[in-house]
């Protein structure tokens, strides 16, 4: 936590001057409320008996006042725009550095953790943290500051009183400490649990086709409501912790106040204190003893906002792509000769999954890989795109190592169309040239026209300039398929990656597809991920794969004589 801390103040010192400012607000702020019951208490000193009134001071003290008032309302609303001000800054720096690192995140983090949790991360615990550092702003520091400056002041009046206030303090102090603690692990749960309804959430959205389907709507429903009641509960429990500090303060300061005017009395009838400065007693007493319950409540929120600002820091702090070397190279003319010499991968470093594989793809050539689910297909894809980083061996582009090319050179030489479609939000024709940003209007309408997008796209209400709905709902599976396609045929790269790049498009339309596919994939290498052995006939080699491993290569004529798995798959496929 003392790391979260100090990372978290340096992060604040980036707005150093705005939080000078803040504490000269705080300092006026405080001030100015402690002059006025000052002036206040010997504002009624001026009154003795009705025939004896020192107007002079009283209109002078009642001045004071008034210039006091006003200095404390400026500072205020200056303090509370700074405070404002920092928390917005904050907020974006942090959202902008936990964006930019989504960018860069290695993909096993991204695999490995429910896509709720890491929107959790940058959308709620940012906020949550900014919410915690203005309630510390607003309300940690200028109570801080008041309960330094008012011991001062009731020095200055009476340091008897003053002494028996300051020993009793740490009574709302040690409740204090005491509900920190047991706060902190409470608010911990409750954010894990926070994550746990927004998975569920997300993941229902998604599914609502197939919860339908399987009449799952009462079983998710059920769950839905299982893990409600876990957040419900460890809500309960960090409002419990956040709330005992409040009442328990504010009966201790009673108590105090109580106290102080019964001794004050008794003061007052000896002669040793004024009824004045026994009025602006009591008042400060009060403005002592309110700080106390503010904070208490303040470090419950704070709590919260450190758990939050832990898991920031640990979103921040996850592993990366690792970065490009020193003496890597762009290579702008890339062929398309692959080799891949004794690699090995593993996703658990305990267990062997992809050993010791060999590879040698000439530029042209077309590759399918088959094989049953898990069986590392989508492993071996992620490898040649640096996706994964292999644990031994060599990747080899054009005799280059891949680890010896520059990241962004080595992927812009890459086209991928997966069976899981992605558009962004804007236009047919921004999507289209994604990855070709200068691409004019002709060469968009003429890749359209060769994969067979061009006609559904005129039909839209603004043809090339129709936006793309949020999440791209306004589009067909099918349309939003052909539109990748197009995006890859734009930017035109020498090694294609085809993972059941048609499985949503109709029969007559994939027959078209398939002719753009096959006059795209001329002189290109191409990787072809396929299911339907029938679409992989006329690759020049197929790789049957199997537990990590490449069990069986050749065409498909070669593969059938072989007799082994390859044949066995087709016959599933194809026979009986």
């Amino acid at each position: 936590m003392k790391q979260t801390v100090k990372r978290l103040i340096k992060d604040l010192l980036e707005f150093k001057w705005h939080i000078i400012f803040i504490l000269v607000c705080a300092i006026l702020i405080v001030l100015s409320n402690l002059f006025i019951p000052l002036y206040i208490g010997r504002a009624i000193d001026c009154i003795k008996l009705k025939e004896s009134v020192d107007f002079t001071n009283l209109y002078k003290n009642l001045i004071y006042i008034f210039i006091s008032i006003v200095i404390y309302g400026i500072s205020q609303f200056a303090l509370n725009r700074l405070n404002q001000v920092i928390n917005c800054e904050v907020a974006r720096n942090l959202r902008n550095k936990m964006f930019d690192k989504l960018q860069r995140l290695d993909f096993t983090y991204i695999d490995a953790n429910p896509k709720g949790t890491i929107l959790s991360h940058i959308i709620n615990d940012v906020d949550i943290l900014t919410e915690g550092l203005y309630m510390m702003f607003l309300q940690f520091i200028t109570g801080s500051l008041t309960i330094i400056l008012t011991i001062a002041f009731m020095f200055y009046i009476n340091p008897v009183i003053t002494l028996i206030v300051i020993f009793l303090t740490p009574l709302s102090m040690l409740v204090a400490r005491f509900v920190s603690k047991k706060s902190f692990s409470a608010f911990i749960t409750q954010a894990n649990k926070r994550d746990k309804i927004l998975s569920m959430t997300r993941e229902n959205i998604y599914g609502m086709s197939s919860i339908y389907l399987f009449n799952k709507e009462n079983y998710k429903y059920e769950q839905f409501i299982s893990a409600d009641e876990e957040l419900r509960k460890s809500s309960l429990d960090a409002i419990f912790f956040s709330s005992v500090p409040n009442p328990s303060t504010r009966a201790i300061n009673a108590f105090i106040y109580a106290l102080i005017s019964i001794v004050g009395a008794f003061l007052v009838i000896s002669g040793n204190i004024s009824i004045g400065n026994l009025t602006s007693f009591l008042t400060y007493a009060q403005q002592y003893s309110k700080p106390f319950n503010e904070i208490s409540g303040v470090i419950t929120e704070l709590q919260n906002a450190l758990v939050c600002a832990k898991r920031v820091y640990e979103f921040l702090d996850e592993k990366e792509f690792e970065k490009d070397n020193e003496d890597s190279k762009a290579v702008d003319d890339i062929s398309g000769d692959l080799k891949l010499e004794a690699v090995a991968f593993s996703y658990d470093k305990n267990k062997d999954f992809i050993k010791d594989m060999n590879l040698s793809i000439k530029s042209g050539m077309k590759v399918a890989l088959v094989g049953p689910t898990g069986c590392g297909k989508s492993t071996l894809i992620n490898l040649l795109m640096r996706f994964y980083e292999t644990d031994a061996g060599a990747i080899l582009v054009d005799n280059y190592n891949i680890k010896s090319i520059k990241r962004n050179s080595l992927l812009s030489s890459y086209g991928m169309v997966l069976q899981d479609t992605w558009l962004k939000s804007g236009t047919i024709r921004e999507n289209i040239a994604f990855g070709k940003k200068d691409a004019s209007l002709e060469e968009i309408e003429k890749v359209c026209r060769q994969c067979m997008a061009d006609s559904f796209i005129r039909r839209l209400p603004k043809a090339y300039d129709s936006e793309v709905d949020k999440g791209a709902e306004n589009l067909s599976i099918g349309q939003k398929q052909l539109l990748c396609i197009a995006r890859v045929m734009l930017s035109n790269p020498p090694v294609l990656i085809l993972d059941e790049a048609t499985s949503s498009i109709d029969a007559r339309t994939e027959l078209k597809v398939k002719r753009a596919l096959d006059k795209m994939m001329e002189g290109k290498t191409s990787f072809i991920v396929a299911h339907r052995l029938s679409t992989i006939k006329e690759a020049d080699i197929i790789l049957v794969m199997k537990d990590g491993h490449i069990i069986e290569r050749g065409n498909h004529e070669e593969l059938i004589k072989q007799n082994g798995f390859y044949k066995e798959l087709y016959n599933s496929q194809y026979v009986g």
